[in-house]
């Protein structure tokens, strides 16, 4: 079961992150395609690709919301096939769009499926394994997303060249997974002896995580612990590839290899360069948060969920503003590219080793899926912000520094996590609540 919910959010975050590489080069394709050009397009691309992330978020924050209770109600096993292949479908989509307006919508759409898929998954593992080795084991399937965003840095250097939409139609691999899902995964024995103690009503309902206290205060406690790792993610280090596309796009543009070719081919040939660099960084990112989210989870059983987590958040504060202030070369963006992604990803590892353990079993994937969900929502203005403070705090001579300023500010939120801390129990060593 490990295996089919680890291939599961691999895959998942394949997807979600194929757009995070093709981002700057699909939005200003598709806005030139509606006529903008110049300056607007420039301008027009930094706000919109901020705002795509922010829907995206949106879209998978409620696809958490009503997916975390289907995975009570309906079992995690077919929860987690119905989130799989929408994923899977619109992230093909995506691939057909020539609007801006469409881009969006597919966006909103594709994120449904993602957003569902990890309460499902994170349910599934945490009631299967035993409570010795249950941390290592969600440790590993959240620490399993980076080898699914290394994926996509793969398949964008492979097909880039071939056009960001190819990038698109390989996401719609992850639906065949569905098939062996369906032949060879059982719902889990907690799950179902939940469900023949439970009444029908009780299975996901919702309410319970605000009228009961215990629950209620766990459910605020991981809603800022989750804001303040989603915000900082998707508002901050995941445009470290638009940092280094933007950063490097001055030296590609007069390299020698660039100026010696037609003039015809040099824009192509300086959009596929950018591409391949912001893949590899991407890549390197996504090394250290292999190893960040298995550190984590290590490190939880060592000192506790609470101060382990405590200690990556403001660790990741720090690389944040070492990097996005620290990155004027490639070289030095591959030097800050691992460390970011150690610890800006660890806190990726609590939400699956902690949140499981906050909630009983008939509301597990409810409480799970709320808490990350409900934390998208609010994050999802953390992009948005990022692109508007860009806009607002951009030089003319350095198309960078907007940027740089802006990710300084949307980082502080990592300062939200710290309140849910001090809320939060501590659950090492103990029982998952029935």
């Amino acid at each position: 079961m490990l295996i089919i919910a680890a291939l599961g959010w691999l895959f998942d975050a394949m997807d979600q992150n194929l757009f995070n590489l093709v981002r700057q080069q699909s939005v200003l394709d598709v806005l030139k395609h509606s006529g903008l050009q110049g300056a607007a397009l420039e301008q027009g691309a930094k706000s919109w690709g901020g705002a795509l992330t922010s829907i995206f978020l949106i879209g998978w924050a409620t696809g958490g919301f009503i997916f975390g209770i289907l995975g009570d109600r309906l079992g995690r096993t077919r929860t987690m096939m119905i989130t799989i292949l929408i994923y899977a479908c619109f992230t093909g989509l995506n691939g057909f769009v020539t609007e801006i307006h469409q881009y969006a919508l597919c966006r909103f759409l594709t994120a449904l499926g993602v957003g569902g898929e990890f309460a499902a998954g994170a349910s599934l593992v945490a009631e299967t394994w035993p409570n010795r080795s249950r941390p290592m084991a969600l440790g590993s399937l959240q620490a399993l997303s980076s080898i699914g965003n290394m994926l996509a840095a793969v398949i964008t250097l492979a097909l880039s060249r071939f056009g960001w939409q190819m990038v698109y139609f390989v996401g719609t691999i992850p639906a065949l997974l569905v098939l062996w899902i369906r032949s060879s995964v059982r719902e889990p024995e907690k799950w179902r002896e939940a469900r023949e103690h439970a009444q029908p009503a009780e299975l996901g309902k919702i309410a319970d995580l605000f009228t009961i206290p215990e629950l209620r205060r766990n459910t605020i406690a991981g809603v800022l612990m989750a804001l303040a790792g989603v915000g900082a993610l998707w508002g901050v280090a995941f445009f470290l590839p638009d940092l280094v596309g933007s950063t490097l796009k001055p030296t590609v543009t007069h390299s020698a290899a660039i100026l010696a070719l037609p003039e015809a081919a040099r824009e192509g040939a300086i959009k596929k360069t950018l591409t391949d660099y912001r893949s590899m960084v991407f890549f390197v990112q996504q090394i250290g948060a292999f190893f960040g989210m298995l550190a984590y989870a290590l490190l939880s059983e060592r000192w506790g969920r609470r101060p382990a987590l405590a200690v990556f958040f403001v660790a990741a504060f720090a690389l944040v503003q070492a990097t996005f202030w620290g990155i004027h070369d490639l070289p030095s963006a591959f030097m800050f590219a691992l460390p970011l992604g150690f610890c800006a990803l660890a806190p990726f590892s609590a939400y699956a080793v902690y949140f499981p353990e906050l909630y009983p079993t008939r509301l597990r994937a409810t409480g799970v899926g709320f808490c990350y969900n409900c934390a998208r929502i609010l994050a999802a203005f953390a992009p948005f912000a990022l692109g508007q403070l860009s806009n607002r705090y951009a030089l003319p001579n350095d198309p960078t520094h907007g940027l740089r300023v802006a990710a300084s500010i949307v980082s502080c939120i990592y300062v939200v996590g710290f309140f849910g801390i001090a809320l939060a129990p501590e659950t090492r060593g103990k029982p998952l609540p029935e």
